[in-house]
């Protein structure tokens, strides 16, 4: 039996100016045909579960489209076009297939269609047919749509915040998918979509509230006929009639059984709501609270979380370090025109350089400072370790180490980058465990690599395009009521 492989994951921020394009994808992931293959076997990633999977389960995997850019604003409409046109060319080319797994992010928006993964899957549904099966992974942060739903057999999530499942995810999506063909199960899915979304900083799934409320899908998930169950915690940045949180339970062949689990859980997350909201400090309490701490600390710059879009140059956190003079403090920044100055310049060179803070007002002014020029790099690495978004190979481009009397060494890159592995410290010959302050801009993708090197993680909300405080939002298109930009919002499934 031979099973189509098709990926396509982008996590569109629409409170970002900027937008998503073909060349974003090309500078990540923009494979057709073998090169699927060839770059994603063996990774931590969830096509790399699809192909390990298949391979266990004696199916014929047949790699098509895989495409992957780093969160950013909403794909142009010609990037939207051209990734489709490359996507069901490939579905032409391969001819009558026995079952496609798919892995679509789930939070996916283009100027042309808001829900490009409920697109995408009702395009494929509609061309195959009805009888082939249909099952793939979502990212936990999807914006869940009935026609994401309706369009496949099953949909299984990642279960971790960070993301470090991905792998195990698409492997269990492979197992379900052999299971089906061989006529061991038929899987039926139900979703339930409270009028709600977690905040950001509330989803790590190991810690509270989250933790709980995951033990309650493990308990659901050993019942009797259950075939899977997840929870999508949403995407808020994302202004959509789809944004919230929701969640799916795959049954065998029992309608009524799916909708009762995803009915209880969706009660159970209803009903905890309130401790999901908002609860960091702001900059200046946070310094305040890291004073009397032992050990490394990591402060998580909320509001410019790459992970969720963010620009990568917010100078809030930096702006406050060299103002209270925090020693041995380390912040990434992506300036390209300073990485430019600084090469320039040259290794041990000392001058004014303004670093950060191009993007907007928002994201704070510029970081103007004496520095010394520390060193100059690629600013290529690897990671080996399963880390949050299952990438291998990253590329921050022509870097550039600086420091500031002050006691703060910035890192400028060229690119964008996500703070998800420690080989950052490593391309740039730094030892990570010289500094005792570490601002990682995430909130909580970080936490994977950084936990083996700090001792304590403080959430700030600093201002951004994924700061924690929903209210400075201004949505358009989401549900109204919802909780909690309308606290009084009621709700029965």
């Amino acid at each position: 039996m031979r099973v189509g492989i098709l990926s396509l994951l982008q996590e569109s921020n629409t409170f970002v100016s900027g937008s998503t394009t073909v060349q974003h994808f090309a500078d990540d992931l923009l494979l057709e045909g073998e090169s699927v293959r060839t770059a994603l076997s063996g990774a931590h990633h969830e096509v790399g579960g699809f192909l390990a999977g298949l391979a266990q389960q004696g199916l014929s995997a047949v790699p098509l489209f895989a495409a992957r850019a780093l969160p950013y604003g909403a794909m142009d409409a010609a990037t939207f076009s051209e990734l489709m046109s490359r996507m069901f060319q490939q579905v032409a080319l391969a001819g009558p297939l026995d079952g496609y797994l798919v892995a679509p992010h789930g939070a996916t928006v283009s100027s042309s269609y808001p829900d490009v993964d409920g697109h995408w899957l009702a395009r494929l549904r509609a061309e195959v047919g009805s009888l082939i099966p249909i099952i793939g992974t979502l990212d936990l942060h999807a914006n869940l749509s009935p026609m994401m739903v309706d369009a496949t057999d099953a949909l299984i999530a990642y279960r971790s915040n960070p993301h470090v499942d991905q792998f195990e995810r698409g492997r269990e999506a492979a197992i379900l998918m052999s299971r089906s063909l061989k006529g061991e199960v038929t899987p039926v899915q139900r979703a339930v979509f409270p009028p709600f979304v977690m905040n950001i900083e509330r989803q790590a799934t190991a810690e509270s509230p989250c933790l709980e409320l995951y033990h309650v899908a493990d308990t659901l998930r050993g019942r009797s006929g259950v075939l899977s169950i997840s929870i999508l915690q949403g995407f808020p940045y994302a202004d959509v009639a789809e944004m919230g949180s929701a969640v799916i339970a795959v049954t065998d062949q029992d309608e009524s059984l799916a909708a009762a689990i995803a009915t209880e859980l969706s009660d159970a997350m209803w009903s905890e709501r309130t401790q999901f909201t908002a609860t960091a400090a702001d900059i200046d309490s946070c310094l305040n609270e890291i004073k009397p701490l032992q050990g490394r600390v990591c402060l998580l710059d909320m509001g410019d979380n790459v992970g969720g879009g963010s620009p990568a140059d917010s100078t809030h956190l930096a702006h406050a370090l060299v103002r209270c003079s925090i020693p041995k403090a380390f912040i990434c920044l992506f300036d390209p025109v300073a990485v430019s100055v600084a090469d320039e310049a040259g290794v041990g060179a000392e001058l004014t350089l303004s670093m950060g803070g191009a993007t907007d007002a928002l994201h704070g002014d510029p970081l103007v400072a004496r520095i010394r020029v520390e060193g100059l790099y690629e600013g290529q690495f690897s990671e080996d370790e399963a880390r949050h978004g299952g990438i291998v190979n990253f590329d921050q481009g022509k870097s550039a180490v600086v420091t500031i009397a002050s006691g703060l060494t910035v890192m400028l890159t060229s690119k964008r980058i996500v703070p998800w592995s420690l080989g950052q410290f490593a391309c740039c010959d730094l030892d990570p465990q010289g500094f005792e302050v570490l601002v990682a801009k995430g909130v909580n993708s970080p936490l994977a690599a950084y936990a083996s090197l700090c001792s304590h993680f403080i959430r700030v909300n600093t201002p951004g395009v994924t700061s924690s405080d929903l209210s400075g939002f201004d949505y358009q298109f989401r549900r109204r009521p919802m909780f909690p930009f309308e606290p009084a919002a009621s709700w029965k499934t």
